[in-house]
């Protein structure tokens, strides 16, 4: 671990060596000034012995202080355990502090017959306690950061998981959605025309669902590629209404690579069709329309005296999507005579951030 590199900065939080090697050296000058009074007149030689002997004590108590943190930090590490592992990290830096001046101090002494003396050490050994507890500080409060903006990842990530498991859950929803009506089309056909239009929708329908296979795992897909889709099925609902439905479509070219919600727009048709009379009396028209970033589907209201069974999910399950995925907002209005839905067209960039790497 300790000639590791990938298991120090797993620990350590980050690559430290320019912030060893300059620490190192500027604790052995500050040490050296403190203690050695660099201003008294002196040989260079005898000054440049001195500040060896501050750098190697320096860069001894540096290495061991950081090795001994690396244990505790694989010892204690969790959260909770972080008051305790602080303190057992200030006590070895006091015994590392003691024990290599001690040592060091004696092994000078055997060339200078100058005996090792605890008490007049004291004062230098609290400046040099007080010394690596502050730069030592320097490595926690790093720690701590790079786990708080992992926690605040982990966090994110959590998040979006939720998020995407709430638009697969409504994709799901929407498929089944569309199948139930789809089927209650068929049956109407089958009844009221012959098996050739019956086969006919089948195949569209097969050409239809080809299409959701494709895309049924994306969260936002373009408008060029919804407006085949919907195009696909307008086409098979032909087949019952021939031309008492009619479609209205301005949709310029520059905003076909804009991005929808994928079945918004059909599931706004089919709701039009669904609770809207349909006749030679009173022809459906339906506008679809794109414009300042929205994408508008109008239609006259002409309620049905009898209602068909609903799965209740359309508008909803286009709202909670466009909630979960973008900051835009899905707009309704009924005035009574006029039903439209506007769904904002997005821009990739739009969408929400779901994670963000972090580098540590």
């Amino acid at each position: 671990m300790f000639y590791n590199k990938e298991k120090r900065i797993h620990y350590l939080g980050f690559n430290d060596f320019w912030f060893k090697t300059v620490g190192i050296l500027l604790i052995s000058l500050l040490t050296y000034y403190l203690f050695s009074n660099p201003f008294r007149e002196r040989p260079l030689l005898g000054m440049f012995i001195n500040w060896s002997v501050s750098l190697v004590f320096s860069t001894i108590d540096w290495f061991i202080i950081r090795y001994l943190m690396i244990l505790l930090r694989k010892r204690f590490p969790a959260l909770k355990d972080s008051a305790l592992r602080v303190f057992f990290f200030f006590l070895s830096i006091v015994g590392t502090v003691i024990i290599i001046d001690y040592l060091g101090i004696s092994l000078v002494s055997q060339f200078t017959n100058e005996d090792y003396n605890f008490l007049e050490r004291s004062q230098a050994l609290l400046s040099i306690i007080l010394i690596s507890t502050m730069t030592m500080a320097i490595y926690e409060a790093i720690h701590f950061y790079i786990r708080l903006k992992k926690s605040i990842r982990d966090e994110e990530q959590a998040k979006q998981a939720i998020v995407q498991a709430q638009l697969d859950a409504l994709r799901n929803q929407a498929q089944p959605h569309f199948f139930f009506n789809t089927l209650n089309t068929l049956r109407d056909i089958i009844d009221q025309n012959s098996k050739e239009d019956a086969k006919e929708f089948v195949d569209k329908l097969s050409d239809i669902y080809r299409f959701l296979l494709e895309s049924g795992n994306a969260d936002l897909i373009a408008l060029r590629d919804e407006l085949k889709f919907a195009k696909a099925y307008i086409h098979i609902q032909s087949e019952r209404f021939a031309d008492n439905m009619k479609l209205h479509w301005g949709i310029p070219e520059g905003e076909l690579e804009k991005m929808i919600v994928p079945m918004s727009l059909q599931l706004l048709l089919e709701n039009a069709i669904k609770h809207n009379v349909i006749s030679k009396a009173k022809p459906l028209t339906i506008n679809v329309i794109a414009e300042n970033g929205k994408l508008r589907v109008n239609n006259k209201i002409q309620p049905k005296s009898t209602k068909l069974p609903s799965t209740k999910l359309g508008l909803k399950n286009i709202k909670e999507r466009y909630r979960l995925i973008s900051n835009e907002s899905v707009e309704l209005l009924n005035d009574g005579d006029q039903f439209t839905v506007s769904l904002p067209l997005l821009k990739k960039s739009a969408q929400k951030k779901r994670y963000e790497a972090i580098d540590h």
